[in-house]
């Protein structure tokens, strides 16, 4: 018999670890390759783990509501096969070495430590959640610890999770818009232990929150943090070059009116100007593939595959890009229902990790919000990013045979930003108005 450590395996780029939230199997349950066993979410996204070998589960490493690293052992599963665990582990736990290993012993010690070091101090001087008939997560407890709410304050704040449950983004929203100063009654704060590191240095930190006045200093969310590292990184990455042309959309707004209703008839999905726009920007791509590429140290990878992410904003205000997948095969139905699809599940805090990943393009529809135009930050690895502003009845001039007048046209500005250090000018200027020109001269009897 042998033994088989799952682990919490990687949820996307930047993403370090995981909320456990609920248990799908339990010690002496048989399970199947590809059986969920535990349910998982991350700041993108909530999906199953999944097992990878056949067996019997012996040990689960962690409970529910517990925060997970990428790679930590989820669970022990006992297999038929005679081989030592080191043999059945996943590829990556192969690479880890002596050191390695030493490395976390030590630390683990170390946590340990620290935490019976000041176990005294907080059951002194903290005035932690009284229990209460409502549930609350431990990640729920520490915020509203480090924020000073009391247990009746928080018995208040109406929860959105199963059966009413408070959830950390409940909690997060309330924060943002809780303006009243912090009395002297308030809890006070709890120590923060940050994470031990290798060199096993003891270091403590008190978090508290910072009202002036009217003014409050909130802590950023994870997720927050995580946007705001992947933007100064693409800046320091790439070397940004933005251009920017108008075009008459009038064609397209008038075929989209036209067939709108029989096509939400037909297909029982909205049409919307995403996916259009998505038509052009796939057929430019096929004509510059050099967009649709990365840069891997000295080495440009032009990809075969166009696999289109697209900019969504969630209802906190965060930012997330889903990723459709081979855009380039699907026609203009099988467009609208993957946008659609993944903007809803996308608000719905429901996409998968392979979802979020592997983008080699994005688009962006800043005009939903009513910007005119603006630079985007390339999404790393690619080279680019397209924005579209927002639609506008506009005066121009109309050229005909028989002279030019002026007339109302509609309007929109693309805002390309492209990485310099592959993309020259020409090439970041003439995708675009390749992109303008399918617009502008949309196919009127396009079959959809």
């Amino acid at each position: 018999m042998g033994q088989y450590h799952l682990k919490l395996p990687k949820m996307g780029e930047s993403v370090a670890e995981a909320t456990l939230t609920k248990w799908l199997k339990d010690v002496g349950d048989t399970v199947a390759l590809d059986d969920p066993i535990v349910e998982i979410a991350t700041d993108k996204v909530d999906t199953d783990v999944t097992s990878e070998v056949e067996g019997v589960i012996l040990e689960k490493r962690f409970k529910e509501n517990e925060v997970v690293e990428i790679g930590q052992v989820l669970v022990v599963i006992e297999t038929d096969q005679d081989q030592e665990v080191e043999k059945l582990v996943s590829p990556q736990e192969k690479f880890i070495n002596t050191e390695t290993i030493l490395e976390e012993k030590n630390s683990e010690k170390v946590a340990s430590e620290l935490e019976e070091e000041i176990k005294t101090v907080e059951t002194t001087i903290l005035s932690p959640i009284e229990n209460s008939n409502r549930f609350y997560s431990p990640l729920v407890k520490n915020i509203a610890k480090k924020e000073g709410i009391s247990q009746s304050e928080l018995d208040q704040i109406p929860g959105t999770g199963k059966e009413q449950r408070l959830t950390k983004r409940d909690l997060l929203n309330y924060l943002k818009k809780r303006t009243a100063p912090v009395s002297s009654e308030s809890p006070i704060e709890p120590l923060q232990i940050s994470p031990p590191a290798a060199t096993a240095k003891k270091e403590f930190e008190i978090v508290k929150p910072i009202i002036s006045g009217g003014d409050q200093i909130l802590e950023m969310t994870r997720m927050e943090k995580l946007i705001a590292t992947n933007m100064k990184n693409s800046l320091e990455t790439s070397a940004h070059v933005q251009s920017f042309i108008e075009v008459d959309v009038t064609r397209l707004w008038d075929w989209r009116d036209k067939v709108k209703e029989a096509f939400s008839k037909r297909e029982n999905e909205k049409l919307t100007f995403t996916p259009l726009f998505m038509t052009a920007i796939i057929k430019a791509l096929r004509d510059y593939p050099a967009l649709n590429s990365s840069m891997e140290g000295d080495k440009i990878h032009i990809k075969k595959d166009i696999n289109l992410g697209m900019a969504t904003a969630l209802p906190d205000g965060n930012l997330i890009v889903p990723v459709i997948k081979n855009a380039d095969h699907l026609n203009l139905v099988g467009l609208t229902k993957a946008v659609n699809e993944l903007a809803k599940r996308a608000r719905q805090n429901s996409l998968k990790p392979d979802e979020v990943q592997d983008g080699t393009y994005t688009f962006t529809n800043i005009g939903n919000f009513g910007s005119i135009m603006g630079t985007p930050i390339i999404n790393q690895p690619q080279v680019g990013i397209l924005a579209i502003g927002v639609i506008r009845k506009m005066p121009a001039v109309i050229e005909t045979p028989n002279g030019d007048f002026i007339g109302i046209r509609k309007k929109v500005i693309l805002s390309h930003s492209y990485d310099h250090r592959i993309i020259n000018g020409a090439t970041g200027v003439l995708f675009v108005k390749r992109v303008a020109e399918y617009l502008e001269n949309w196919e009127e009897n396009l079959p959809y």
